[in-house]
């Protein structure tokens, strides 16, 4: 889950995760310089640039991961994959980038083929409903990007812990801005007054193993998850942690994808 900054001509995304995955995956950060070099190109010679290459997946299982559509476009070459949530819920829909647009037209070859026992609609859509699914993935997470919402003021602080304090809690946090060097126990201690399941503490990884910067924490109750909020903004090191009610399936999808 790829970009940062606001909507351009380039294949630029919002979001810090996004950022953090870009920083790190230099195939996507060529695909983005050589797409801006064109653009450039074709706004000077006045050819119209081509479409963002990006299709929209319907009916997908809802178990689903982003490994499973990785695997689903076998052979394509995949920029992004975001994985539609309404809720911090799965709604079935994802959105796919690829490097190009000659890759949608491979892509759209597999509408109505089937992933695991569902078929899965593969259609065209816009640039701006991939961009307004990202934005909405970052407006519950708590993330604000100015770039993207203009030149009013982020929310502070205060106004974020409110918006949390009104979200569904189950037994799980999320944890976003870790090291990438954290390790289980530094997570337990960072914890150490509130009842968490130890054998639950996951830390996310990106198939090739590396870490994504976030984990997951289960704790005895959703009424201790909640209490547990008020390490929200606190450090693990060098770094402040965000916290962010999470659910049991957003965590499942998390662990699978860490074990591809």
């Amino acid at each position: 889950m790829l970009g940062s900054g606001g909507v351009s001509d380039g294949y630029e995304m919002v979001g810090s995760k996004r950022q953090r995955m870009i920083e790190s995956n230099p195939y996507f950060a060529a695909v983005t310089a050589n797409a801006a070099a064109v653009t450039g190109f074709q706004a000077a010679a006045g050819i119209q640039a081509p479409p963002f290459p990006v299709v929209r997946l319907r009916g997908l299982p809802f178990n689903c991961t982003d490994i499973d559509i990785f695997k689903f476009f076998v052979g394509l070459d995949i920029v992004d994959v975001l994985l539609a949530n309404k809720n911090g819920r799965f709604t079935g829909e994802a959105f796919v980038v690829f490097a190009n647009s000659i890759q949608v037209e491979f892509a759209l070859q597999k509408d109505r083929q089937n992933m695991g026992r569902r078929y899965v609609e593969v259609f065209r859509c816009k640039r701006q409903d991939y961009y307004n699914a990202v934005a909405a993935e970052v407006n519950y997470e708590g993330i604000y990007d100015n770039d993207y919402h203009g030149s009013s003021p982020p929310p502070t602080r205060g106004k974020r812990f409110e918006d949390k304090e009104q979200m569904e809690y189950t037994e799980i946090l999320k944890m976003r801005g870790l090291p990438f060097s954290v390790k289980k126990p530094e997570i337990v201690e960072f914890f150490r007054d509130y009842q968490l399941v130890e054998e639950r503490v996951h830390i996310a990884c990106r198939p090739d193993g590396k870490a994504t910067g976030e984990a997951f924490v289960e704790f005895i109750s959703a009424e201790e998850a909640k209490r547990a909020m008020n390490k929200d903004k606190m450090t693990i090191g060098k770094r402040y942690v965000e916290l962010f009610p999470s659910t049991p399936d957003e965590a499942r999808r998390a662990e699978s994808r860490s074990r591809q």
